[in-house]
């Protein structure tokens, strides 16, 4: 691909925000953690030391090279149900990070054969989508160009989910990593499916338009699913897309909503019903739009999953600098108050003192195969803030305690 084809400049200025809230100096390349491991305190002492930052990519003779992805960010995991295996979705990837060349595209796709969960060992890609080949983008569409709905510059996964044989992702379309303060530089977002297990994949024909289609900060811009529960629906939380970490008007705000399984498969978004505060009281019904659940510090990346009966949430807190999670009892409960887990400066405020530390992070995404609800296994992003040199990577986090 081409350098004009390439998002070198706008993927690079997607995270320079955290420059000014991390008051740290630009190093020369990305910079590991500097606490000590971190696994739950119930593990026995033979149990072998979880996970605390392992990169899983942008290291020499590691297994994501090996299939053909250098450097990618996000790494969403999710459970490939057909077969009881497991798939990451990457974001932008490159082939070669040091080169910044050849770039693969987004979303990436890499699977495991087997996930670790006591932490002992790390995660190990055992190939990539499409299968038999090396890792390439799995989405037809043209960057930088316009597909049929707008010009587009990059579709940003976040989050995917397999249920009944098909596998579904969540993406967002991005019109400008570098969109005028108040607006988000969406273009829209949208679902795709694949029915041979994350081979080929094609969209639902219905788009939730996004700010150059005239919907500027709407509130389905970024989903996570949260799993179907035993009552039989499937939990959708949902929020303003701020992949630029600049977004000054998300606020935090968090949205629910649920639908059956055969409906989602269906695309009959229609038939989704809204956790909305009406007429005095929280419940669900079609009668109104969602209601914010949550809000406070603008969010980046977030993840919510169902592990054990505990449904878990984790986000990258722009304004705080940091990776939080908070935990409730069902999705429509009362969730804790958050709880700081991995920060990019552990110097301020106290908070992030004796926390792993991790400069230029952002991610933060929930292993649907987690030990239990009290020791998640996180995947938390890093940019190195240099331009030209590799620019992302994803670690994976053992251990944690919500």
């Amino acid at each position: 691909m081409s350098n004009a084809s390439r998002p070198d400049r706008g993927e690079l200025s997607r995270r320079a925000v955290l420059r000014a809230g991390a008051g740290l100096t630009l190093g020369a390349g990305l910079v590991g953690t500097a606490a000590g491991p971190s696994t739950a305190a119930s593990r026995a002492a033979a149990t072998p030391l979880a996970q605390n930052g392992t990169p899983l990519c942008d290291t020499p003779g590691d297994s994501a090279s090996a299939q053909g992805l250098g450097s990618g960010d996000l790494g969403i995991p999710y459970f490939r149900e057909h077969d009881g295996t497991w798939g990451y979705v990457f974001g932008d990837s490159w082939a070669n990070p040091a080169q910044r060349d050849p770039y693969l595209g987004s979303p990436v796709i890499l699977d495991q054969a087997n996930f670790d969960r006591s932490g002992g060992s790390p995660i190990s890609f055992t190939w990539a989508m499409p299968t038999g080949g090396q890792a390439n983008q799995i989405f037809n569409y043209a960057h930088q160009a316009d597909n049929g709905y707008g010009w587009e510059f990059s579709r940003i996964p976040n989050d995917c989910i397999e249920f009944g044989g098909r596998t579904y992702i969540q993406y967002t379309s991005v019109a400008t990593w570098t969109p005028p303060a108040g607006y988000d530089g969406s273009l829209m977002s949208g679902v795709a499916y694949s029915d041979d297990h994350g081979v080929t994949w094609q969209d639902y024909p219905y788009h939730w338009a996004g700010d150059t289609q005239g919907a500027n900060q709407s509130m389905y811009g970024m989903w996570s699913f949260a799993g179907i529960d035993p009552d039989g629906w499937l939990y959708i939380f949902s929020k303003r897309w701020n992949g630029t970490h600049r977004n000054t008007g998300d606020g935090g705000a968090i949205q629910l909503f649920r639908i059956r399984p055969d409906n989602f498969r269906a695309g009959n978004f229609g038939a989704q019903q809204n956790w909305a505060y009406l007429n005095g009281s929280w419940q669900w019904t079609t009668a109104a739009p969602p209601s914010v659940i949550l809000s406070g510090n603008n969010i980046g990346e977030f993840s919510v999953k169902r592990i054990g009966s505990t449904y878990c949430m984790s986000y990258f807190d722009v304004t705080d600098y940091s990776i939080c999670t908070r935990t409730a009892p069902r999705p429509d409960a009362a969730w804790t108050a958050a709880k700081v887990q991995i920060a990019g400066n552990s110097a301020f405020p106290p908070s992030h003192w004796g926390r792993p530390q991790l400069p230029y992070l952002y991610g933060g995404y929930i292993h649907p195969g987690s030990a239990n609800a009290n020791s998640l296994t996180l995947i938390v992003s890093q940019w190195n803030g240099q331009q030209g040199q590799s620019p992302y990577r994803v670690l994976q986090y053992d251990g944690i305690n919500p």
